[in-house]
């Protein structure tokens, strides 16, 4: 056994989480190693980015939420909350981060977002919102973390531009040891990168390996519709 993939890092147990009244998410349980992919599926509004923030402490729950010790974790939210046309170079944005990053550093990191240094110098309305995304991903890189949380991470982004982006990811993953968690409505990508799948739409409806728990079954379930019936496979 890989002793490395054998480390619990996160525990869920029993997670309830309400608001106003309304049932959110109910009696959640999961855990995760260290190395580990985990991909997050649902329908829209199936609690999906409740389940992420509440995980770094961002939502009240019921029930216990987990880590190993001395574990540091980075989040990237769906989009970026800052207003795009604010006078702010990237240079700027990325030493307003709390780890006070040296030029060095800053350099360093979008190496590992695979961006050109000439972006440091150019405004966050001359940028795309690729660009932009990955800023936010080298941002939460800044501090070091033991795991990544991402939150739709390709969202308002085209298509080829979503395959750069999980691309980068998988570069990020393997090649900083990083556990990851991952929101994602691509099943083609929980299939190529997740270690392991959890399906969600207000409780676990599955939680396993990709091809062995994304039955079309279990996909008419999660879903319904044609989206069930659809058969991925891919090349390794």
């Amino acid at each position: 056994m890989d002793i490395v993939r054998s480390m619990k890092i996160l525990e869920v147990k029993n997670l309830n989480i309400s608001i106003a009244g309304t049932i959110i998410l109910e009696n959640i349980n999961f855990s995760v190693e260290k190395g580990e992919v985990l991909a997050i599926i649902g329908p829209n509004g199936a609690g999906k980015t409740v389940l992420l923030k509440s995980l770094i402490g961002l939502m009240n729950y019921s029930g216990s939420v987990t880590w190993s010790q001395g574990i540091k974790r980075g989040y990237v939210p769906q989009r970026m909350d800052i207003e795009t046309d604010v006078p702010l170079t990237v240079k700027e944005f990325f030493h307003l981060h709390e780890s006070a990053p040296s030029d060095k550093k800053i350099i360093e990191v979008l190496g590992y977002v695979q961006l050109d240094t000439k972006i440091l110098a150019s405004g966050f309305g001359e940028i795309s919102v690729g660009q932009r995304q990955r800023i936010l991903v080298a941002w939460s890189v800044l501090g070091s973390p033991d795991v990544l949380l991402f939150d739709e991470p390709t969202a308002d982004i085209d298509v080829a531009g979503q395959e750069s982006i999980y691309n980068m990811l998988y570069h990020l993953q393997t090649n900083l040891g990083l556990t990851v968690i991952l929101v994602s409505h691509d099943l083609n990508v929980v299939y190529r990168h997740a270690s392991t799948v959890l399906c969600l739409n207000r409780q676990n409806l599955c939680l396993g390996a990709p091809r062995e728990v994304l039955t079309p079954e279990q996909l008419l379930s999660l879903y319904g519709g044609e989206k069930a019936f659809f058969e991925h496979k891919h090349k390794h």
